[in-house]
């Protein structure tokens, strides 16, 4: 059995131990490296994350066939969506484990972020963020892969500002996975159809198909339909849905 001072430096436990191994990087940083990963972690990679996805739907709609645009932006769509279920999700979590913050039981952690009060498990950033980027891989694996990386590095952050323990990134991850791609065969079944009449029609239509990208006569948009559901030689490329 360890010493009081090893326990509490996490001792045998992995999840504190990691902690304080993490955490203990914001100690033996410079101010203001320590204030750039406080904005960083609080607002910069969700900001990040949105721009990610707006970007996808600048370029899926301009360069993507008609069908691949339809599909591509129902599930841009699903992206935001898939966040704020999981964000909802979450909320009775939190009141059912009510885990206290990392700093609130815990001596030695260097806290970058005041005023935390709620509960800790499981972290609501890394839930949003890994939704939007497991939704954004089943629109667009490039862009998908992209939010992905941008989520890993939020729950980093996390952990380094001394507000959550490494399990409450790793559930936040699993809950914002299970959301966005357990139900995204329902949501875009749902929001496939309302995305093809909107590209079909003549105001609205440049939300999901530029005209330079329809031409056609005095480029106008075509009129799309339902795309079929893809079968075997599903296209490559950065518009490819995931399967």
């Amino acid at each position: 059995m360890g010493s009081p001072l090893t326990q509490s430096r996490g001792g045998s436990d992995p999840d504190l131990s990691l902690l304080y191994g993490i955490n203990g990087l914001a100690k033996d940083a410079p101010s203001w490296l320590d204030r750039t990963m406080e904005f960083v972690g609080e607002y910069g990679i969700m900001l990040a994350l949105v721009l990610v996805v707006l970007w996808c739907w600048w370029s899926v709609r301009r360069r993507g066939t008609a069908e691949d645009s339809v599909a591509a932006v129902a599930g841009l769509i699903w992206t935001p969506l898939a966040a704020g279920i999981a964000l909802l999700v979450n909320i009775p979590i939190r009141g059912f484990v009510e885990r206290p913050r990392p700093f609130v039981e815990h001596q030695g952690i260097e806290v970058l972020v005041t005023g935390k009060t709620d509960y800790s498990f499981v972290s609501d950033h890394a839930t949003l963020a890994m939704a939007i980027g497991a939704a954004l891989f089943v629109a667009n694996r490039r862009f998908g892969f992209a939010a992905i990386g941008l989520a890993l590095a939020e729950g980093f952050c996390r952990v380094y500002m001394g507000v959550h323990y490494p399990s409450d990134v790793v559930g936040g991850f699993a809950l914002g996975t299970a959301v966005a791609l357990l139900l995204a065969p329902l949501a875009l079944a749902l929001l496939t159809p309302l995305v093809s009449a909107v590209a079909g029609s003549g105001r609205a239509g440049w939300l999901v198909r530029s005209r330079r990208a329809e031409g056609g006569p005095e480029g106008r948009p075509e009129t799309l339909g339902i795309p079929e559901p893809r079968t075997e030689g599903a296209g490559s490329g950065e518009n490819d849905l995931a399967a």
